[in-house]
Formats: structure tokens, C-alpha cells, sequence
């Protein structure tokens, strides 16, 4: 009896041996003497067999780390506020710029509009340059 568990139990440990093979090895450590070991493992795996399996609760998250995400929502939601209105301004700033760039254009066009109607306007007084002295403007030569 005694060789016939130690080669059941050489199948079992190498997983060689069939369920029946397996229900015999059974039997015969509850009737044999000595291998407290493998007794004591055969009633472990039949207790837990026998067991209902237990409900495992997840752990609720602790109010530190609930506190640490919430402030982290937080954060990024201030990164968030921060940006747009840094973008606002950059984009404002822009706009003022350009508006100051057409009006400097407008004032460069509107003197030289009145540059060229104040040089049209002296056109008749080119004629006076080639004159040496003012003599011979208002007395002509006869």
C-alpha cells in the first residue's frame, strides 16, 4: 500500500496522474498511516473545494487621494483659465497694434496727398527760379 501511494504521489507531483488515479490517492492516504504532509494538503484543497467564495470588497479610495485628485482638477482648471486670458490679451494687443499700423499708414498717405497738391500749387512759382534778381521780374527789358 505503502509503494502504491508513493507512486500515485510521484504521478500526482509530476501531473501525470488521471482524476481517478487521483480519487484513489485520496482514499488511500485517509486509510495509510504517516504522510501527514500530503493528508494535510488533500484536506486543504478539499476545504477550499468545499468553500463558497467570499465577496471582496474594493477598498474605497482614501479622502487623501480623493482630496489629491480634486485638487488636481482644480489646478488644471486655473492652468486652464490662466491660458485663455493670456491668449485674450495677445490676441488684443495684436489687434491695437495693427489698428495703430493702418492709422500710421492713413496719416503717411494723407501727407503725402497734400505734399503732392502743395507741389502742384507751386508749379507756377518755378518759373521765378530762373530769374537772377528781382529787377527783372517787374521791369522787362524793352
Amino acid at each position: 500500500m505503502r509503494d502504491k501511494i508513493e507512486s500515485l504521489l510521484k504521478k500526482y507531483w509530476q501531473a501525470e496522474s488521471t482524476l481517478e488515479e487521483e480519487k484513489e490517492l485520496k482514499a488511500l492516504l485517509k486509510m495509510a498511516e504517516g504522510f501527514e504532509q500530503e493528508k494535510r494538503l488533500f484536506g486543504i484543497l478539499k476545504d477550499y473545494q468545499s468553500a463558497k467564495p467570499k465577496q471582496v470588497r474594493m477598498p474605497r479610495l482614501t479622502q487623501s487621494r480623493t482630496l489629491r485628485y480634486q485638487w488636481l482638477g482644480w489646478a488644471a482648471s486655473l492652468i486652464i483659465l490662466i491660458s485663455s486670458v493670456w491668449v485674450w490679451r495677445d490676441y488684443e494687443q495684436r489687434q491695437e497694434e495693427k489698428e495703430a499700423y493702418e492709422q500710421v499708414a492713413e496719416a503717411l498717405a494723407l501727407i503725402q496727398s497734400n505734399l503732392s497738391k502743395g507741389k502742384e500749387q507751386m508749379a507756377p512759382l518755378q518759373d521765378l527760379k530762373y530769374l537772377n534778381t528781382t529787377n527783372q521780374l517787374f521791369n522787362p527789358a524793352p
